[in-house]
C-alpha cells in the first residue's frame, strides 16, 4: 500500500495586479533564489528595480500575510537582493514591495511599496 502525498495548494499569481497605481510594471525574474534567501519577484518600475515579496494566508490563527514578514525574513530579503545587485553591471534605484493575499481571493490583493527601508 502506497501512501498518498498531499495535492499542493495552488500558488497565488506571480502577476502584478493590473489596477494597482504605482505596482511594478515588468517582471524582469521569478523565484530567484540563494543559499541565504530567496526573492519571489525581481520586477521593473521605470527605472526602478523592484524586489517583490507574496505572502499568502489562508487564516489569521497566526497572524495576517504582512505579520508574516518578520524582521528575520527582511533580513534574508535584502541578503538575496544585494547578491541580485552584485550581479548587475550598474546598481539602479531599488525598492521592497510586497504582494500580500489574505485568502485566494482576487479583490483581497494587496500592494505595498517600500515595506522595507534602508
Amino acid at each position: 500500500m502506497t501512501a498518498r502525498r498531499p495535492t499542493p495548494a495552488p500558488k497565488p499569481s506571480a502577476s502584478p495586479p493590473r489596477s494597482s497605481k504605482g505596482a511594478a510594471s515588468s517582471i524582469v525574474e521569478r523565484n530567484y533564489r540563494r543559499r541565504c534567501g530567496e526573492l519571489d519577484l525581481v520586477a521593473r518600475d521605470g527605472s526602478t528595480l523592484v524586489f517583490v515579496e507574496v505572502r499568502l494566508r489562508r487564516g489569521r490563527a497566526f497572524g495576517g500575510a504582512a505579520e508574516s514578514i518578520t524582521a528575520a525574513k527582511r533580513a534574508r530579503l535584502t541578503r538575496a537582493a544585494g547578491l541580485y545587485l552584485a550581479g548587475l553591471r550598474d546598481t539602479p534605484c531599488c525598492r521592497f514591495d510586497a504582494v500580500l493575499l489574505d485568502a485566494l481571493d482576487a479583490d483581497r490583493i494587496e500592494w505595498l511599496q517600500d515595506v522595507i527601508c534602508s
